[in-house]
């Protein structure tokens, strides 16, 4: 799968040998095996931890149920607020979603200023800084993603023109919520954990990390091929879900979990 240009924004050197094939999503690299898995961050310590966790609910559920008490209801998010910002760096997506539905449903072009953002809410505006060059690009938020770590937004291919990223594929940059949309939906968080081209692994996985940590879901991301995302929990602040991510880390020893927000599916 190709994304952006001649110059790639998410290469990352893994060697052309490293497993059965390697397909790019959401702005960064699986490790696809014959058998539909793409592994990628907690995948293959969370496919050890599902196998567990099946073989063990019936023989520790006590032990599970102090160790793992449910916290207390957290507060309702506060929502974005014009002027906020964040820094990080951008990367720019084209073919093969050029075409095909993003998040919100509507058709993604790679030809207007459009971009995915892991949690702002959908029709979300945000001003882009290059911040190697100081151009700048307003962008409405449409889709989810980048899903790589350090990475804050996934621009169109007419957005990273606009301020000179195509050849590198990924600058630092800093954003800045300018308009909020109308009627935004209520916000609630989860972790995406594992992605999949076969969809039964998903499933298995779902199922495992829902008995763990009582509420996950099965997501399909459109692409050549489709990927199924595993995401955990419904959290309804990034807090509690950045504090979901940092359990899961702790269980499994990885630590390429994403928070993103739950859209209506």
């Amino acid at each position: 799968m190709r994304r952006g240009a001649r110059t790639p924004a998410w290469r990352v050197g893994i060697p052309a040998d490293a497993g059965r094939g390697e397909k790019e999503y959401g702005g960064g690299r699986l490790r696809c095996t014959q058998d539909g898995v793409c592994l990628g961050g907690f995948v293959s310590a969370l496919l050890i931890l599902a196998l567990n966790a099946v073989l063990c609910s019936g023989c520790a559920h006590k032990t599970h149920s102090r160790r793992f008490a449910a916290p207390a209801a957290p507060a309702a998010v506060p929502a974005p607020k014009i002027g906020d910002t964040e820094t990080g760096l951008a990367s720019w997506y084209g073919h093969p979603y050029h075409g095909r539905a993003a998040a919100n449903g509507e058709i993604y072009d790679m030809e207007t200023m459009v971009a995915a953002h892991r949690t702002l809410p959908f029709n979300t505006w945000v001003r882009v800084v290059n911040v190697s060059n100081a151009k700048t690009v307003d962008v409405r938020i449409i889709d989810r993603g980048p899903f790589v770590d350090g990475r804050v937004i996934d621009l169109s291919h007419a957005a990273a023109r606009a301020i000179e990223l195509l050849g590198p594929g990924v600058g630092p940059v800093r954003l800045e919520v300018i308009r909020l949309p109308d009627a935004p939906e209520p916000a609630v968080f989860a972790v995406q954990v594992g992605a999949f081209r076969n969809r039964d692994n998903a499933d298995r996985l779902r199922d495992a990390m829902a008995l763990r940590y009582g509420a996950a879901r099965v997501v399909l991301r459109q692409g050549n091929p489709d990927v199924w995302r595993v995401l955990v929990g419904a959290e309804t602040t990034t807090d509690s879900a950045n504090a979901l991510a940092a359990r899961i880390q702790a269980e499994t020893g990885e630590n390429n979990g994403f928070v993103v927000r739950l859209d209506s599916e």
